[in-house]
Formats: structure tokens, sequence, C-alpha cells
């Protein structure tokens, strides 16, 4: 896995002597720690390695690109030595690089190990074709010769050497007879026309013509890919020694379906990849027949080839793990090979590529990176950097820097509780204390270490993940995620002596695989006597050998090294296991060693580690060597002694060798192999390998992730306990987001920790910040509903108890309920055509058993209207039938205990405290008694109602309706009215109204003939009705014919008394805002009625202290109250309000727009009526108007006209010491209001 991080960084490249006519790197290529850039005027060597600096170069002059032409193809010898470029005149150049003696100054104590390198020109002369006016293709080469494709469709062979072998065809149309022969026009020099067989030119006729645009050549599986311009792709065999003998290149097949512009092969995994021009990427399985596994494309993000132009390149990860994909217009990606898309370019703007950012060449702001295309791209030998050529760009190289994770693969242990990504120089950590947000912790490495020992190599984490052994080019570190402290070597010279080729914890002790040169003769010095053994046999033999090193955590020394064991040959897996190490060799060799400390492992101690051989297994018949290897404990048996996990069964990745993944069971008893599934990338084994009581997934044996998405390993009951038909479960609902990659498991919360990649922008870099995102997705539903289907009501009940604390377990349980009754929804659909078979009456189905589980928790009744609320109507009545039956049971017992009074009696007693309600209520008739039905969604209401999770209970009213009809749902709203007013739950009782008067209107509009009872009694409730429905007089309003609008109406109006009679007002505010109640009309109603204020003072004194007049939401409610006042000329509240602003001095300017908006009209009205002046009643004038308008205006303006009320309010406030504050406001007014007498009188 590989994610990007970080900020690209840029390589500048130099210019050449003169302008160039092509704006396009030809060439680029890294090998070794050294990358060459090829441009049309020169070439530069620079070093890949942690210091990124130019080597060498090599600039042609003026006089020799006039002559020659510019550089138009190259390719670099493998062993970095030669250098080939051809001509656009047709000249081949051959460089020869050599490396100096002069050592390159970076800084630091330690030198560089960097030599500055010398290119010079060996070979300069015209290939025999150039006046033949082709085309050629790029050059492919082993260490002896190259191979070119000309326009013709014929190949042409050179050697390092110089030498021109001559032109060669191919047919690739032919399967039987397709051996390449010597063309009878050959276009040799004659040097070896001779080479290829005579005969083959006349027992072959070649009649295609096209041209050959590119070569892939894969030496490890010996096959040559030709792709013509005409998208044909053919494959070809060679010979043992290469190109060197190509009269044994042969045409074997004909792949793609001819579209192809571009091709890279995975020679490990033996995956060919296949760009297109419609800008997907097809996967061929090369030892399959060359069958298609997979097509990757971002047509899934909204991305057609319009936006992204055909693919220009591809470049595998250097472990065939992932590869990169680069398109001719725009940006570049990288997929796992799987389909999981780990990093893009490519702003995911909206989900169409209409809705996706354009090229606007006049635009100024910051690009995407890649905007202009991709050229050309490379990974480095370690695959922490992808290099990138930008379409038409030959200034710079992008080097974006990535990030990867191996968590099942080689000889590096990692835990699964412990979720690393490790860089070239760091380590991002996942923090995973709070689940609800993980996050990345960047880990620097000590300078100190990895500048004399870049980069990173391997890493582990112990099995309780708070320890980790990092591994750079020489030695080791460790660092305690507890105490964020480092432990490294105390002596340098160890440390360079150790190179890291696996690690391993074994409890608190590290286990180092360190690859020794044969010529180190002090690594024998502890006193082992088959160390010296192997190293006097590898001496003598003059080679290296491999050994397992032991040093305790708490000191990295010689002097505390536990142990050393020499290994047979170079592991290719290690795994370990309480006390047990596996080792295995090529091709399949397992070594299981027993681990026996003698001693206490502290450093006042000096204790004696044994280690002993217990099994020696060669399995004779394997396809590949494992890539990944786990211990399985156990399952059935836990009782069973240690040495009993030893005899059980390993489990075990056939990957790389393979494409697909192999998963396969080894017993090591009779070695006896079993394969379980295919496409497997990574896995995880849970079993046995937590210690704590508080683990979720200990029911789990293992997990594993390809392209199928998440598979989950439950152990069998059965004799064959690993039969794949009981055995394995595929869960769809674990196919994660394509872009969400799985790095581990939390066994205590019972999530998978997944990772994926995010860009932040900012205005001051040129490029985004890749940042990796990790996010966690719960498993607990899978084995919940895992335990169910096999009747394990028990374990599955212990299980979701010790996740009934965790954020997620709501969601769990929700998406447990919605699954399975999905697949009840399912098999009822595909059953519905059949003849059904009565069901026994013990056999309960797997969604009764679910909520009978949930019913446990307090999350029931939301789990149960949430799932309702997701899926179809129709289906309602299934699911409340299987919520219903325990209920029926609960309530039965209750009531034969005496615990509790039975819900259909609780639910008339509320019908009965509510029969004023009713009396407004229309109700189903049946003869002479009215009749109100539920069902068992009524029954949920009414326990959510009885423990007042009032939000919950609404989400029912829905349900009632659907199933019961507005009758019994507009009931159980007016209840739950009623309640979320008392207990000022206004938002929510704002929807109850809206729902009361939508749903109350198609009641209304029902035919009486409709009026039925339902069929579903659950409860009757039986009561003589004093209502009468009234006859339909024009000349009544519409409120008035509608009873329910009545009865909404009089729980408003009766809680609006109850605001105002207490002087609530903020409530009020709250009350009107959230049930778009009609305040004015009720304040018009009730002046002299419970909105009346009998003393000024008095009331003055109470609703300041009501509203708390120190806050801005308090003056928020007083202006909002204020500018209602004044639309019904209330004088008392408008002096109260107004005084009470005055006094917190608020300004009209920082009011809220939709504040001022509603005042505007409202003032004006009050100015109006007032002073007798008209003003001219627009939104503008009106929002200048309220500009200058302020508490002192309206009292000014309100006492102008009524001085009776002016000399009362003065009077007041003097006579009162607890007004004194308002003494300025009273010197302001008498000034104002004496000034405008005055003027009057004269």
């Amino acid at each position: 896995m590989y994610m990007a991080y970080g900020w690209p960084q840029v390589i500048p490249l130099e210019q050449g002597l003169c302008p160039s006519s092509q704006k396009d790197i030809i060439y680029f290529k890294v090998i070794n720690r050294l990358f060459l850039v090829v441009s049309p005027s020169h070439l530069e060597l620079w070093s890949s390695s942690q210091h990124k600096v130019r080597l060498g170069k090599y600039k042609r002059n003026a006089e020799s690109l006039e002559r020659e032409g510019e550089n138009l193809q190259a390719v670099w010898r493998p062993d970095t030595k030669l250098i080939a470029i051809l001509t656009s005149s047709f000249f081949l150049h051959i460089f020869k690089v050599q490396f100096s003696d002069k050592r390159i100054q970076i800084g630091g104590k330690q030198p560089s190990g960097l030599f500055l390198a010398n290119v010079s020109l060996l070979l300069s002369e015209q290939v025999p074709f150039a006046d033949k006016d082709l085309t050629v293709s790029n050059f492919v080469s082993d260490n002896k010769h190259l191979l070119l494709g000309l326009s013709d469709g014929s190949l042409y062979s050179i050697s390092w050497k110089g030498e021109f072998y001559g032109a060669f065809e191919l047919d690739p149309c032919s399967r039987d007879s397709s051996d390449a022969f010597v063309s009878p026009h050959s276009l040799g020099n004659g040097v070896a026309s001779g080479r290829a067989p005579t005969d083959l030119a006349s027992n072959h006729n070649i009649t295609r013509k096209t041209a050959i645009v590119q070569l892939e050549l894969c030496l490890l599986t010996r096959l040559l890919f030709v792709l013509y311009s005409d998208g044909q792709l053919v494959s070809c065999s060679i010979s043992k020694k290469g190109l060197k003998q190509v009269e044994y290149i042969k045409a074997e097949k004909t792949l793609g379906s001819g579209d192809a512009v571009c091709i890279s092969v995975a020679s490990d995994q033996q995956i060919l990849a296949v760009g297109t021009r419609r800008g997907c990427v097809k996967l061929y399985d090369l030892a399959e027949s060359a069958s298609l596994i997979r097509t990757v494309s971002l047509c899934d993000w909204g991305y057609s080839v319009d936006d992204t132009g055909p693919v220009s390149c591809i470049a595998w990860t250097p472990d065939y793990s992932a590869f990169a994909v680069g398109w001719k217009l725009r940006g570049l990606a990288v997929w796992s090979v799987s389909g999981c898309r780990l990093m893009s370019t490519i702003r995911q703007i909206g989900l169409s590529s209409v809705s996706s950012p354009k090229v606007k060449p006049n635009q100024d702001r910051k690009y995407e990176p890649l905007m202009n295309g991709t050229s050309l791209m490379q990974w480095d030998e370690y695959g922490y950097r992808l290099y990138v050529i930008e379409e038409g760009s030959l200034e710079r190289v992008i080097a974006f820097s990535f990030g990867k994770c191996c968590l099942s693969r080689g000889v590096s242990g990692m835990t699964y509780v412990c979720q690393v990504i490790y860089g070239e120089d760091r380590l991002l950590v996942v923090q995973s204390e709070d689940t609800d947000e993980l996050k990345f912790l960047h880990l620097n490495l000590p300078v100190s270490y990895i500048s004399q020992n870049w980069p990173v190599q391997h890493v582990a984490a112990s099995k309780d993940g708070m320890h980790l052994a990092v591994a750079g080019l020489h030695g080791l570190i460790l660092y305690d995620i507890r105490l964020k402290k480092w432990r490294v070597f105390g002596d340098i010279t160890q440390e360079q002596k150790i190179q890291c080729k696996g690690l391993l914890w074994l409890g608190k002790i590290v286990v180092v695989c360190n690859y020794i040169d044969s010529s180190n003769t002090e690594a024998g010095e502890s006193g082992n006597s088959d160390f010296r053994f192997v190293s006097l046999i590898s001496e003598e033999l003059g080679f290296m050998w491999y050994e397992l090193l032991f040093y305790p955590r708490y000191h990295l020394d010689q002097s505390s090294l536990l142990c050393r064991k020499p290994l047979l040959a170079k592991p290719m897996v290690m795994d370990v296991y309480q006390d047990h190490i596996l080792v295995t060799y090529r091709p399949f060799d397992v070594h299981i060693f027993h681990v026996r400390l003698l001693g206490e492992l502290t450093p006042s101690s000096t204790p004696d580690l044994q280690l002993s051989t217990v099994r020696e297994l060669s399995i004779m018949t394997a396809k590949s060597h494992p890539a990944a290897m786990r211990f399985i404990p156990e399952q059935l048996q836990r009782e069973m002694a240690s040495n009993n996990h030893i005899s059980s069964s390993d489990l075990m990745d056939r990957e790389p060798a393979r494409t697909n993944g192999e998963l396969s069971l080894l017993d090591l008893d009779d070695g006896r192999e079993r394969e379980l599934t295919d496409s497997v990338e990574l896995f995880w084994v849970t079993c046995g390998q937590s210690e704590e009581k508080t683990s979720l997934i200990e029911e789990v044996s293992w997990l594993d992730y390809g392209h199928r998405g998440m598979q989950v390993w439950y152990p069998s009951p059965g004799a064959d306990p690993f039969m794949q038909e009981d055995f394995l479960q595929l869960d769809p609902e674990l196919e994660f987001d394509r872009e969400a990659y799985p790095l581990g498991l939390l066994p205590n919360a019972g999530v998978v920790v997944c990772v994926s990649q995010r860009m932040s922008f900012s205005a001051c870099t040129e490029f985004p910040c890749f940042e990796p995102s990790s996010q966690a997705q719960t498993i607990l539903h899978c084995l919940l509903r895992h335990l169910l289907q096999r009747d394990k009501k028990e374990e599955a009940l212990r299980l979701a108890q010790l996740s009934a604390e965790k954020p997620h377990f709501s969601h769990c349980l929700e998406w447990l309920l919605f699954t399975v009754f999905d697949a009840e929804i399912s098999r009822q659909n595909a059953n519905k055509n059949q003849i059904s078979v009565p069901k026994h009456a013990g056999n309960r189905s797997l969604l009764e058993k679910t909520c009978d589980l949930i019913r446990n928790f307090s999350e029931y009744f939301d789990v149960v209207v949430s799932v309702a609320r997701k899926t179809d109507g129709r289906h309602w009545a299934d699911l409340f039938s299987a919520a219903g039956r325990s209920t029926e049971e609960e309530q039965r017992s209750h009531s034969g205990k005496g615990l509790a009074l039975p819900l259909p009696i609780r639910l008339f007693i509320g019908l009965l405290s509510h029969i004023i309600i009713s009396s407004h209520y229309k109700v189903m008739k049946i003869g002479e008694l009215n009749v109100l039905t539920f069902d068992v969604s009524a029954w949920l209401f009414e326990e959510c109602f009885q423990q007042r999770w009032y939000r919950t209970a609404a989400c029912y009213i829905l349900v009632i309706a659907k199933l019961e009809g507005p009758a019994v749902s507009q009931y159980c709203a007016l209840r739950l009215l009623q309640a979320t007013l008392d207990e000022s739950l206004y938002e929510l009782a704002g929807e109850l109204v809206r729902f009361l008067l939508r749903s109350g209107k198609e009641y209304d509009q029902t035919p009486p003939d409709s009026d039925r009872l339902s069929p579903r009694f659950l409860g009757y409730f039986l009561f003589r009705s004093s209502y009468k429905k009234p006859s339909l007089d024009k000349s009544t309003s519409f409120k008035e014919q509608s009873a329910h609008v009545a009865s909404v109406k009089n729980i408003l109006e009766s809680h609006a008394s109850y605001l105002m009679s207490g002087k609530e007002l903020s409530k009020l505010v709250a009350f009107v805002k959230g049930t778009q109640f009609d305040l004015v009309e009720y304040l018009q109603r009730e002046r002299y009625g419970s909105a009346r204020l009998e003393n000024f003072a008095s009331g003055l004194e109470l609703i300041g202290q009501k509203l708390q007049m120190g806050t801005l939401q308090s003056r928020l409610d007083a202006e909002f109250l204020l500018a209602h006042m004044c639309s019904v000329k209330f004088k008392e509240w408008i002096v109260v309000l107004a005084t009470l602003l005055r006094r917190t001095e608020a300004n009209p300017l920082t009011l809220q727009t939709s504040l001022r908006s509603d005042l505007c009209g409202l003032c004006l009205k009050l100015i109006t009526s007032l002073s007798g002046v008209q003003y001219l009643c627009n939104p503008s004038c009106a929002l200048e108007v309220l500009n200058f308008l302020s508490c002192d205006a309206v009292l000014f303006d309100l006492f102008q006209r009524d001085m009776r009320l002016w000399k009362a309010y003065s009077v007041t406030l003097q006579s009162h010491p607890a007004f004194s504050e308002y003494h300025d406001l009273l010197e302001g007014l008498e000034e104002r209001l004496s000034s405008v007498t005055d003027s009057q009188e004269k």
C-alpha cells in the first residue's frame, strides 16, 4: 500500500545550449539510487538518494545538433555503465558513465557517499536505415543488446558495441507459425546478416506494415511485448540468452481489444497493465493465459476521457503491489492491484465531469499538479518517491513523497493493532485513542541515525502496539510510544555492522535478521559453535550468510545480546507466536524454533536465551514460495497445551510469485496444503492474538482484503473446521470505499482502520499538500450477525455489551438490523412466486433474533425507527411485526408479575388525560362508540413517550400514520406536541405542528366511506363522543371548519398564555420562532388578558430579571418582542422593552439581517401611527430609517404624543431607588421634550 504525503518536491533541470523544437523530455529512468534525464539537447545524471544532487551531465553543442539532429530516443543499460541515444537524423550515440574519486560534500560530519560522474561520448554513427524515412519506437535492452521498433512493423537489433544486426519482422496475426525471420529487404549493414536462418524468409508472407510505437521487455518472464500504432498488442517469447538470439523471438498471442496506447509489466506478479485510448487501464494475468483481471479508471469519480485524455504512461512500484497511471491531458493516479485508488492529483469536485475543474489559461489561481498532463514517470528503487515529468516541460522534475505499509509481507512482523505507514525518513502512526477521530502522527526519525542510514527499510510493532523497531540501511532504533523516547546503539561501529533484512518482536525482545559479509570475522566472537561452523564454511566458499540476533528492548548493545542464531539461507518469511519463531526459505522450507528464556529480562540480571528447532518441513508440491505466513492457534481447543499450538495450522499468502494472491492453510503435521481463496492482498490473523477480555474480534479467525473487499473467516463447529462453505463469510458491507485502504484493526473497538488521500490547498504554495486521512470502519455488525446465524445468542449479547460504550455502537446496531431486514425483504421477493411452507412455531427468523438482541439496549427504539425510515414503507409491517412479538411477550410477563401496567391500560390512561383534546378530534365510529386502534409502532411510541425520548417518539409518528392511518398518528402527535411544549423543545414542536396541519388537512378531505376501522386491534379505547362535526357553512373560515387546526391552535395558545403569564419572554420568542405561532393575533386578543401589564414599575423590574439583558441573545429577544408590540400598539410593553434596550445601549446596526428586515416595516408603522408622518415604505428607505432608529427615538415619539404618559413614566423612575440607572435616560428625554415644547410655544 502506497500513500502520498507532504508537498511535492521540484528538481530543476538545466536548459540546453539552443532552443529545441521538441517540448518534452525524451527519456527518464531510475536505477540504483540514480536517475537519468535525457532532453532533446543534453542529458543529466542525478542522485535519487536522500540528497537530490546532479552528479554529471553532457551537453551537445549547436554544431552537433544541427548536423546530427536532436535527441529522439534513449536507453540506459541495466548496469548503468552505458547510455544509448538515437537522434532525429538517425545517429546512434553511445555514452560511457564513469564515477570519479571526487566526493560531494553535502554537510555534516560524515561523508555523503556521492561521487561526481563523468559522461563521455564513445560512439557516434549513423544507423543503416537512416534513408528509409522511418519513425522509431523506444529502445529496450539487456546488458548485451538493444532492440528498436520501426514504423514498417519490423524490429531492429543493435549491440552495445555499436554493431547493427539488421531488421527482422513478426507476424502478430499468426498464432501457430509466428517465428521471427530476417526480412528479404533487410536493413542490416552486413555485420551479422547471416545470423537468422535464411529458410524462414520463404516460409512466411508478411502483409502487416503497422508501425511499432512501444516495446516492453521482461527478462524475468522472458517476454517481449510489441505495441502497434493501431492499438494491437502482441506478446512474444525470447530465449534464455535475452535479445542476443533474435531468431528465437516468437509472437505468441495478441492481447487487448485494439485500443492500447501504452504498456507496463509487473515481472514478479506476472501482470500486464495496458493503457487505452479511453483513459482506462486493463490488467491481464500473464500466468493464466493473459486473462483480464480488472479494469480501473476515473469514470467512477466523474472524470471521462474528455477530461484526462488517453493514458500516456504506467509505472509499477518496486514491489509490484501498486501502479501509477499518467494521462495525456491531465494528472496521474496510483492504484493498488485490487483496484483501490490510493492517490490522485485530480481534484474531486463533483460526481460528474461537468463539475470538475476545467483548465482556463486566464484563470489567476493555483492549479492542481500536472494540469497539462503527464509525460514520463518512474518510481525510485524503494518506492518512496514517484518522479514525474509534466507534459511539455523541459525545466523540472516533480517528485511526490510516498509512505508505504506492507502489513502481511516479507520478514518484518507487524501487529494489526498498530497502524504505521513508513516513509523514507519518518513514520506516520495512527493515533487511535479516540475512535471517533483517528489522526496520523508524523514521527520523524532522529537525524543522527537516518542521515547515515537512509532510508527506512523495515518497521515492526510490538504486540501491544506500544513499541516500534525501525531499521535503516544499517543498525536499528527503538521507539517507546508511551514515553515518546528513542533508543539507539551507543556504539556506532556495532550499528554499522548490522544490515537488517527483517524485524520481529518476541515479547520484550527484538529479533533482527542480520545480513553478514563473509569478510567480517568479528561476528563469531559470541562463542556459538554453530555460528563458528557456518562462518568457516561460508568463508571457504566465499559467500554471505544470515543470522538472527536477539536484543532486549531496554538496551541495544553487543554486551546485551541474548542469542545469535545462524540461518541456512536468506529467509523469505518470518513470524512469531508466543515463544515460537517461524522461518521459511526458498523454495518452501519451513523451520520452527522454540525460544526458552532463563532468568528475568531486566537490566540488572543476566538472562540466557536458548533456541531449539522443533519442526522442519519441506513442501515439495508448492507452486511458489509464500509471501507471508502467520501462526493460527488451535481455535476449537483453547485448553490444549502450548506445544499443541505448533502442531496446528499456519496461514500463508501465496503472493508474490503468483498473481492471484492465493490464501492457503498448511498443516504442520502432515505438510498438507489447502487452498482457501485467491486475489488476496493482505490478511490479519485475529484468533488467539489478544489476551484482553475486551477484544471484540476473538470470534473471527482471520480477515483478508482483496478486490472483493474484506472477507471475514469464522471458525466452523463441524468436523472440518476449515470447510469454506461454513468457514468463509463474505460481507458485502465490508466493501470499503475504493479510496479507503485497510491498515489494521482495533480489537477493543471492533473496527477496521482505513486510510485515504486528501489534499489541502494554500495560496502560498504552487502544489497542494497530500495528507493521508484515517477513518474507522466497524465490523461489529458482521460479527453479531454471524453469531445470531449460529444461534449463539449469549455470545452475541456479551459481544454487544463489550462494545456498548463505543461511539459507533448505535450505528452498528442500526446497520445490523438494516442488513438483516434487507436480506429478509430480498428473500421474500425471491420466494413470492413459490409455494410458501408453513414456518414452525419454534423456529425464529434471523430478523426476530436481531430484534431480541437489540432490545437489550436503550438504543432499540432509535434503531428500529431509523431502519424503518431507510426502507420502503410497504415492508414496515414485517419489520414491526418482528419487533413487536417480543414486546407482546414482555408486556405479558410484566402484567403477570405485576411489575407494570399493561401498555394498553397506560395508553388508555394517557387518552383520558387528554380527553379535552379528543373532544375536538375526529375518531372512527363503530355504532355509537368511537374507537382508536394502535399497532406495534404505537406500542413503541408509547414506550418512548413514557421514557421522555420525545425525538425518537416523533420519528414513530410517520410510521404510525403509514400503518394505522391519520387518526392514531394525529392523536399521538397531539400528545407529543403538548409534552414537547412542556419541555421547551420548540423546534421539535414546530415539526409536529407542521405534521398535524398537513396530515389533518388530508384526513378532513377523506370521504366518510373510507373511515373504516384498522384491522390491527392492539388496543381499544372506547368513549362517548361529545364532538359533533360542524356543518360546512360558507360563512365559516377554514380554521373553524378544521377540527385538527382548532386542536393545535388550542394547545399553542394555551402554552403561549402560560409563558406570557409567567413573563417567560425568552422562551416565548423561541416558541414563536419554532412553531411559527401568530404572536400578533394572540397579542391583539389577549391585550387585556394574559398579556396585560398591571403595574409599570413591577413589570419593568420583573421583565428585566426574566430577560437578563446582559447577553446578546436576550437583547435580540427583546428587540423581537418590541417589534411585535409596536405592530399592535401595545404602549405599556413598548415603554418597558424600549427602556430595557436603552439601558443596554443596543445599536440597531448590530442587529441580525433577518431581525432588521422584520423590524423595518413594523417600526415604520409605529412612527407613522404616532407622528402621523407617512414614510416611503420601500426596502431601501426602510433600512435607512432603521439605521437611524433607536430606542430613544421610540420613547421620544411616544411621549411627545402623550405627555401624561411621560409624566407618569418620569415620576415612576425617579421614585424608585432601583431605577436610578435610568436617570440619564430621563434627563435626555426631558431635554428633548422641553426643546420641542419651547419651539412649539414660539
